[in-house]
């Protein structure tokens, strides 16, 4: 029996390496998918039915192409995800049709081993790590790297998955990027100039594909840590009326890690532009030498300049700073004072005091500078007492008369101070107690350094001369000489007496200054100590806590109810010392304003009857006529109201506040007063227990003093008018005016008319006239005594009437005339300016007498006019 011979396998290589790109079906094979059969072209045995491959799920099939040829193809079966797999192998078999169509008794090839890569798609975009990037950098520093950012590509081919690019898209910033997403600065950052920038990045992928979000970077700026004061404002609103208010409450020292064994600080407040030095009272010398009680009778030699006070009229003055009455001498200007204003009698005890602002003059330095002169008047030039800067010292010259002393003695007296020539305001006071002399500079106590003796003056009967501003050479060539270069204000002189310190410090007094909220609750170790104007403030202490704690306690005051407004200055200096170490931190000084903010100007209203019409008997009468007995001064200020917004656009509220008054001043109006029969008058009793005083005179009256609006009521309101001669006289108007502050704020012009009432106008009276003139004579009129009785009364009965009526006239006139000289008296004694015979105004004078009422009476009665 014959057997056909054994049919060959099908033949494929060994390996196939595939590619195919994710979302496509078609593999790319090499070599490419083909089976060979030995038993071609045998039909069937020959031919390739099928490839068949063997793995765990691998998403492919292999299909027959041609049979015959043994050509086939590798396909995916779905698509295919990079991301998810990017290779795969399995094997492959290729199976002939055997001996039928259907394969039947084929052959198997041997297993071929197929690897396919998977090929990207640049799909993705690149995504940031982080949703936004924060960074701090210190200022100053060039930095190679601040930040580094991160991008990612799902993309799973090195080509489309890495970052190949960075790039900043945010412009003009000082900042630059490198592909590997490093961010530095191109330039120095300013803590001051910017604290923080944010900058966009974007990123690429290796395929040039971009981010569809850029990510924001924040780089914020540190300021270098220096040493010094945190945390203070360098403006502090003061409102005044508020009291004391804390200038540094959040304030504190950064050491930057130094660890410090001491600390000291000096907080300085400068106001030295603030009227003479600080904010004062700037109320007239008068006023304030009352309110602080200083001894009376002192002698002002700068006045400010009016009719009586002209002397001072020539001298330059500066009056801008809040009424403060001062006087610029610029080596060129000095005044003499008249004869009737200079102390004669100075002593052994006396007082000279004046606000000086002097600077060192380069060039005149062997020139004297004199502010106070008395010297001979003619004939010689001898100077009996002067106060003079020489080479910035301070020289008061004394030379006594023979008659006072006649030995060798003390006469001149040196002070070397930096006050002398610092250009700022002082308060200098000499207190003489012969031989001893003592300064005092803004309250505080000097000793001359130097004193020098020289011989008493030859008496003579030269008249001498007091000067301001210069001394007065009165020999051959008459001329001022040694002019004083500064200013000057308040200069005046009390013979007789000495001020007491307590005086002294009132006068100079600072209403503004440092203060410390409670001292009780300072840390311990902390040691501080004020200056004696309380514009420096000095604190020390070992731990630093309790430092920071203390000085924000420091506060700024002002005690002054309307201040000057502007800004006041603050200078803070600090020292430190470190536990052993050779160098130390340096603390950095740092300046500050405090504002003073405008107060509300106060309305100084005067108000009361505006016209009296008394008759001439009230002008005449003992107690005068009360000028102003209904007067009333209140004052109000404009106070915004933000309450509500029901209140927006109106203009304010008035509110009445209480305040001081400095001087009120009744002026004449029209004529001035005729002394020998009209004056204003005030009882000095009036005036008692108050800061008050008053000025009389033809033009008016003036009371003056630091006292309150109420008090000033009080004596205003006790101002009476007396008039001999009201009919000689016509009708009279007065002006009122108040002031605040030396005229910073002043009243209304308050005017008051005054219309007498004669006897033509009011029908005659007998008590018209209080006493009748001592010419008057008194004559009975026989016809009218007829008439007032019969004819046909017997003759001897009519001479006995007669004699009767003539002698009882007589004692009525006898009795009048005592009357009168009883008003005369009484007159002198309530006028104790006047001392003079009052003449009786008898114009238009007629007495008419009843006989038979005066028999029935007894006596005389007038009847009150107009039933007062």
């Amino acid at each position: 029996m014959l057997f056909p011979p054994e049919s060959a396998k099908p033949w494929i290589e060994t390996s196939y390496h595939g590619v195919i790109t994710e979302n496509m079906d078609i593999v790319q094979l090499d070599p490419p998918l083909v089976a060979l059969d030995k038993d071609a072209p045998v039909p069937y045995a020959g031919e390739i039915c099928a490839f068949k491959i063997h793995g765990l799920e691998a998403p492919f099939e292999a299909v027959v192409l041609n049979g015959t040829s043994g050509e086939g193809q590798l396909r995916a079966r779905g698509l295919v995800d990079c991301e998810l797999q990017k290779e795969y192998t399995f094997i492959i078999q290729a199976h002939d049709c055997g001996a039928g169509p259907g394969g039947t008794g084929g052959k198997k090839s041997h297993k071929a081993v197929v690897h396919i890569q998977v090929n990207d798609v640049n799909e993705f975009s690149p995504v940031f790590r982080e949703a936004q990037y924060h960074v701090a950098v210190t200022e100053g520093k060039i930095y190679d790297n601040i930040l580094q950012v991160e991008a990612t590509d799902q993309d799973c081919s090195p080509q489309y998955s890495q970052i190949c690019n960075y790039q900043i898209t945010t412009s003009n910033t000082p900042f630059a990027i490198d592909r590997n997403g490093n961010i530095r600065n191109t330039e120095k950052l300013s803590f001051d100039k910017q604290q923080q920038y944010e900058v966009l990045v974007t990123a690429f992928d290796c395929g040039q594909k971009r981010s569809t979000e850029s990510v924001a970077v924040h780089i914020y700026v540190k300021p270098v840590c220096k040493p010094g004061w945190q945390g203070w404002d360098k403006r502090v609103d003061y409102e005044p009326g508020t009291g004391s208010k804390q200038l540094f409450p959040k304030m504190n020292l950064e050491t930057c890690g130094g660890l410090l064994s001491s600390v000291r600080t000096t907080v300085e407040l400068q106001t030295s532009h603030i009227g003479k030095g600080c904010d004062r009272e700037t109320y007239s010398e008068k006023s304030l030498q009352k309110l602080c009680g200083a001894s009376s009778g002192s002698t002002d030699l700068l006045p400010a300049p009016s009719a009586s006070t002209n002397w001072t009229a020539s001298l330059v003055t500066d009056s801008e700073r809040d009424s403060d009455l001062i006087f610029r001498f610029d080596g060129r200007q000095a005044a003499k004072i008249p004869d009737q204003v200079v102390p004669q009698n100075l002593t052994d005890q006396f007082t000279i005091a004046t606000w000086m602002k002097h600077g060192p003059n380069p060039g005149l330095r062997a020139e004297k500078e004199t502010l106070l002169c008395n010297s001979d008047k003619t004939e010689m030039n001898r100077h009996h007492y002067s106060l003079y800067v020489h080479n910035c010292r301070l020289v008061f010259l004394l030379r006594r008369d023979f008659i006072q002393v006649d030995t060798f003695r003390p006469a001149e007296f040196h002070w070397k101070l930096d006050q002398i020539c610092d250009k700022e305001w002082h308060y200098y006071v000499i207190n003489v107690e012969f031989p001893v002399v003592t300064l005092y500079v803004d309250g505080v106590t000097y000793d001359p350094y130097l004193v020098t003796d020289d011989w008493p003056i030859h008496p003579s009967q030269i008249d001498v001369q007091l000067t301001v501003g210069a001394c007065w050479q009165g020999d051959d060539d008459p001329r001022f000489t040694q002019y004083f270069r500064g200013s000057l204000s308040g200069l005046t002189i009390r013979p007789g007496k000495i001020e007491s310190q307590k005086v002294i410090s009132c006068l100079q007094a600072c209403k503004e200054g440092l203060d410390i909220n409670s001292l009780e609750s300072l840390g311990k170790g902390i040691k501080f100590h004020f200056n004696p104007a309380q514009s420096i403030l000095v604190m020390e202490g070992k731990d630093l806590e309790n430092m920071n704690a203390a000085l924000r306690k420091v506060s700024y005051i002002n005690s002054r109810q309307f201040p000057t407004p502007g800004i006041r200055r603050l200078h803070i200096s600090t020292s430190v010392e470190c536990f052993g170490e050779d160098t130390c931190i340096s603390i950095p000084d740092i300046d500050a304003v405090v504002m003073v903010l405008q107060p509300s100007e106060p309305r100084i209203t005067i108000a009361g009857v505006d016209r009296l019409t008394r008759p001439a008997a009230d002008l005449r009468g003992p107690a005068g006529l009360n000028l102003f007995q209904d007067l009333h001064i209140i004052s109000t200020v404009t106070k915004g109201d933000t309450a509500s917004h029901h209140t927006a656009g109106r203009p304010g509220v008035q509110e009445e506040i209480i305040h001081n008054l400095d001087y009120c001043d009744i002026l004449v109006l029209g004529e001035e007063l005729r002394p020998e029969q009209e004056s204003l008058q005030l009882q000095r009793s009036t005036l008692l227990g108050k800061h008050l005083d008053a000025t009389n005179s033809t033009s008016g009256m003036s009371i003056y003093g630091v006292d309150s609006m109420s008090n000033y009521e009080q004596v205003i309101r006790q101002v009476h008018y007396h008039n001999w001669h009201p009919a000689q006289t016509p009708d009279r108007k007065f002006r009122l005016t108040c002031s605040e502050l030396n005229g910073r704020y002043t009243s209304n012009e308050f005017t008051l008319e005054i219309s007498v009432l004669h006897k033509s106008e009011a029908g005659e009276h007998v008590n018209h006239m209080v006493a009748p003139s001592q010419y008057m004579q008194v004559v009975p009129h026989l016809a009218m005594v007829h008439s007032l009785y019969p004819t046909h009364v017997p003759s001897a009965a009519t001479v006995v009437i007669v004699i009767c009526i003539a002698a009882l006239v007589v004692v009525v006139v006898l009795g009048i005339y005592r009357i009168h000289l009883t008003h005369q008296q009484e007159g002198r004694s309530s006028d104790t300016t006047k001392e003079r015979e009052l003449d009786w105004d008898d114009s238009a004078l007629n007495i008419t007498v009843n006989p038979m009422e005066v028999r029935g009476r007894g006596g005389l009665k007038t009847k009150p006019w107009g039933g007062e």
